[in-house]
């Protein structure tokens, strides 16, 4: 089968998908090992049994619902591919904007900086990287999820310390900044059930009070842990901007902001530290 009609067949078979042209070319570029250049530079070529078979298998899975990265056993984040596997949430574009404002909000020098709830450590890996002065620690409660991002550090070559933990309880501060993607979809909603969030980890999606538990919880901690003018990033849903600010003006924060996502939803909040609270 040549590489024209191995796309077009897979287009067909995921006519479902809303990305079912992209979808099939990153599985067949999984396939071949080759960039997405290739498969239009040589459409001609053709694809060996073997290769076929492997293609073929993946749309099959692909049709069920698994997600691409899940297939691929990586995602691509902030210009970087990212390990992922079950244990973890799959990096979205729209955390692009958390990593943005850090990067904008944090000290030009050192600075410490943590990274809750880390997964595949996409956020914080990424601070470290493009800030090698900064000190980041990636913390989850997850010893699975904290594997595949010491694996994602190790591949990328980012100096970090990583440690196993309950948000912020224990945690040897004051922080420059805290940032987090933390679960917050109401343990109800629809869309669960829907797309990729079907296979990945529960507890890393759902909070209790409506999904504005662990968002709560960090704000509490985060008064705490933080420099005098250090700054708090959350990530949230996009019905929750207005909660999140609340929380956070309650919890001591000034420059409380909301800023919105790729799709122009209401997606990070932000807010400063000016007086220390305690």
């Amino acid at each position: 089968m040549r590489i024209d009609a191995a796309l077009r067949q897979a287009r067909e078979r995921l006519a479902a998908s809303p990305s079912a042209s992209l979808d099939a070319q990153v599985l067949l570029c999984h396939v071949l090992a080759r960039p997405r250049s290739y498969l239009f530079t040589w459409p001609e070529r053709e694809l060996d049994a073997q290769q076929q078979q492997r293609f073929l298998a993946l749309l099959t899975r692909r049709e069920q619902g698994e997600p691409v990265a899940h297939l691929t056993g990586e995602r691509e984040f902030f210009g970087r591919r990212f390990t992922v596997t079950a244990d973890t949430l799959i990096p979205r574009p729209d955390t692009e904007t958390l990593v943005e404002l850090a990067l904008q909000l944090g000290p030009a020098g050192p600075a410490r900086v943590v990274d809750l709830g880390t997964g595949t450590g996409a956020i914080g890996l990424s601070l470290a990287l493009e800030r090698p002065q900064w000190q980041v620690t990636l913390i989850d409660l997850s010893a699975e999820a904290l594997s595949v991002a010491q694996c994602n550090a190790r591949d990328l070559f980012a100096r970090v310390t990583l440690q196993q933990g309950n948000w912020l309880e224990g945690c040897d501060g004051p922080f420059d900044l805290v940032v987090s993607n933390p679960p917050y979809i109401d343990p109800t909603d629809h869309h669960l059930e829907e797309g990729d969030v079907r296979f990945e980890p529960r507890s890393a999606l759902v909070a209790d009070q409506r999904g504005l538990a662990d968002l709560a919880t960090i704000i509490k901690q985060s008064s705490g842990c933080l420099v005098a003018g250090g700054w708090l990033l959350l990530e949230h849903g996009y019905q929750q901007g207005s909660e999140v600010r609340a929380l956070m003006e309650e919890g001591g924060f000034d420059a409380v902001r909301t800023e919105q996502d790729l799709g122009g939803n209401e997606r990070v909040t932000v807010g400063q530290l000016t007086v220390n609270s305690e």
